[in-house]
């Protein structure tokens, strides 16, 4: 594995242009953009402000900045360097932004959310969207980036608008069975619009995209509920992760359970794989050893490596109890994710936050155990192959396929603490983030 040098960033905004082309980062209020393969700098932008959101358009020829804290939008094109666009959202506000599918087009969304405000760059022409709900996850783009689904709030109660994209004309809107919704998800092929409750309460509805409800899911009445979910490449699949401890599986004929994994503090089960991340003493050939030490044989002395053990079972996790009087609870399915081709099923449970879970989906069993040193900070599939990278807020990356587990150390000098990760399209190389002091 080859390493470049290391880049300064503000903020862990650092992405991959959609084509895989590019990458921009943000240093402060420079957008700077590099080459991905020789990593030269193509395009340097001064903004007016520091920057705290980038994106891409979908056609890897913009890019968005957004200050927040001035209400303002800079958009940046990297054909014509000498083109800008500034969005100034004023006395409204600004909390949110983000690209339209066509890349054409950009959403802000106000303070207070009283409203989304439809920017035009090729018409200079202005839509607003009223009552948008202040939630997680409040606006979704079908895959083929032909309709979009808000999340509405008006007169005490839950509404859902879908809109097309091509002219934001209104297409279906529909109230939704829900005290709070929290966070609404279409499935990869489009047809299924997934809305889930506050944690409050378990609920997920599914609606068609002519707005009639297909199904109403609930686990248990009672407790804290849903805190995640994720649809399978191929939309037959939708995992649920719930404060429980448990993902469980719905199927998209039925939209009834098929099975439920849980996430036991013991893992007990002969046939599951548990890698152990074990330090290790570096070991330095005594004719090498010099004195003084030169920086390289120093980094080398007193850094620690680490390697994986395949642990006999059973094994005992390190398993925390969460703060029963605090409100947002370290506890349930945190973070949830399918690899590409529909075979893996990656999870964390928040209880046991140093380990990271792998399910085989065609056996619906669990098939990898990965237990660290350090809590886990993000993971992510390679987005050609079924390939997991994991990060722990150290200077290691962790590697996982059905071939094996590898810990990589990062050839820095100092503390280099990764807390993301970011793939590139094309699988073959990956941005390493962490935050500024």
């Amino acid at each position: 594995m080859d390493f470049s040098e290391l880049f300064k960033l503000s903020g862990l905004l650092g992405r991959f242009s959609p084509d895989g082309k590019c990458l921009a980062s943000c240093v402060q209020y420079r957008l700077v953009v590099r080459d991905v393969n020789t990593l030269q700098i193509l395009q340097l932008y001064t903004c007016l402000d520091q920057i705290q959101y980038i994106e891409w358009s979908s056609d890897s020829l913009f890019i968005l900045c957004a200050m927040y804290k001035r209400g303002i939008v800079q958009v940046w094109s990297l054909e014509q360097p000498d083109w800008h666009c500034k969005i100034d959202e004023g006395s409204a506000g600004l909390v949110a932004s983000c690209w339209s599918p066509d890349g054409r087009h950009i959403l802000n969304t106000t303070e207070f959310h009283l409203r989304i405000t439809v920017w035009s760059l090729c018409t200079k022409s202005v839509s607003y969207i009223k009552y948008p709900k202040a939630c997680q996850q409040g606006i979704a783009f079908t895959r083929d980036g032909r309709y979009m689904a808000v999340a509405e709030r008006r007169d005490c109660k839950d509404f859902i608008s879908i809109f097309v994209c091509s002219d934001w004309q209104l297409l279906r809107h529909f109230d939704t069975e829900t005290q709070d919704l929290f966070g609404i998800e279409w499935a990869p092929n489009g047809c299924v619009l997934a809305a889930w409750d506050t944690c409050l309460e378990y609920k997920i509805l599914l609606y068609s995209l002519d707005g009639r409800l297909l199904s109403t899911y609930r686990a248990y009445e009672w407790s804290l509920g849903i805190k995640s979910i994720a649809w399978s490449p191929s939309s037959q699949f939708l995992a649920i992760g719930s404060y429980d401890e448990k993902v469980r599986i719905l199927n998209h004929v039925t939209w009834k359970k098929i099975t439920e994994f849980e996430h036991p503090a013991t893992i007990a089960n002969k046939r599951t794989i548990v890698y152990k991340e074990v330090e290790k003493s570096p070991s330095v050939e005594t004719e090498r050893l010099s004195f003084p030490p030169t920086r390289a044989l120093a980094s080398s002395l007193f850094s620690t490596q680490t390697k994986y053990d395949i642990s006999q079972v059973p094994v005992s996790l390190q398993y925390v109890k969460p703060v029963a009087d605090r409100a947002n609870p370290k506890m349930g399915i945190g973070m949830l994710a399918f690899s590409p081709d529909n075979c893996f099923l990656a999870t964390k449970n928040d209880n046991i936050p140093n380990a990271v879970w792998i399910w085989d989906i065609q056996k619906l069993k669990l098939f990898v155990v990965l237990e660290q040193l350090c809590a886990i900070q993000s993971f992510q599939w390679d987005p050609r192959q079924p390939r997991l990278a994991v990060c722990t807020g150290n200077s290691r990356v962790y590697l996982w396929s059905p071939a094996g587990c590898v810990a990589v150390q990062v050839p820095v000098e100092g503390d280099f603490q990764i807390v993301s990760l970011s793939w590139r399209s094309s699988g073959d190389s990956m941005a390493l983030l962490r935050t500024l002091r």
